[in-house]
């Protein structure tokens, strides 16, 4: 592929379906040459050097983008929290586990110090539904703020205020907890319900049994249960 001149040229990189789908059903149809990165195997300094981009937009991205192509690119990603509250890995299930309802979508500029670059600036992102549906939302809402910054190009400016930094979670903090309330249980199962993240489980019995697609009314919970044996491990 030839060198193309920059200033017309993005990369948009995401690792779930709903980016790619996004990506297709928006994105593209948007001003310019548009090209999808979907595995952190494709994005090297070299196939982006052939490509030439103006921007790289990071939809979700759960890999360290290498050093010399933050460096070399002006690479913006889009975390679900209104920073410098909430630097760090698992935005929405720690917003959700503390209670947050509505939250902000940054579109902020990629350092090596994760998530504490200049921001260009903030909307407004509901977090009632599933975690899956508001994966999704967020998704469009940053196809919309792709096509603000292409337009206008603005300035990134640093963050102020109190860092509060999140830590990523891992999936065995998807066991359901003791929890106070059904309202509670119901926030539990939710945030953790999405394609290629560990379902909210308990263990009983031999058995485990993971939960999905929750409804929360009259004083109970519907959702649809996963019942699988537990494995015995090996001793090591």
């Amino acid at each position: 592929m030839g060198s193309v001149k920059s200033g017309s040229v993005y990369i948009v990189a995401g690792s779930k379906p709903w980016n790619r789908r996004v990506f297709d059903e928006v994105i593209t149809k948007l001003p310019g040459e548009w090209h999808f990165i979907g595995s952190p195997q494709e994005l090297t300094l070299e196939n982006v050097k052939k490509i030439n981009p103006r921007y790289i937009f990071f939809l979700h991205w759960s890999w360290k983008v290498p050093p010399d192509i933050i460096n070399k690119y002006e690479c913006i990603c889009f975390h679900m929290t209104d920073v410098p509250y909430g630097r760090g890995g698992s935005p929405l299930q720690n917003l959700i586990v503390r209670g947050h309802r509505h939250t902000k979508l940054t579109a902020l500029r990629m350092t090596e110090e994760l998530d504490a670059g200049p921001v260009y600036f903030k909307e407004d992102l509901c977090l009632e539904g599933n975690a899956e549906e508001i994966y999704i939302r967020a998704t469009y809402l940053a196809a919309r703020m792709i096509r603000r910054i292409i337009e206008e190009r603005p300035e990134p400016q640093p963050q102020t205020g109190e860092v509060v930094i999140f830590k990523r979670r891992k999936p065995h903090q998807s066991r359901i907890p003791e929890l106070p309330n059904l309202q509670a249980l119901y926030y539990f199962i939710r945030m953790l319900d999405a394609e290629g993240y560990p379902k909210a489980f308990i263990e009983y019995a031999g058995f485990r049994y993971e939960f999905s697609r929750a409804a929360l009314y009259n004083g109970r919970i519907i959702a649809d249960v996963k019942i699988t044996p537990i494995e015995e491990r090996e001793e090591a």
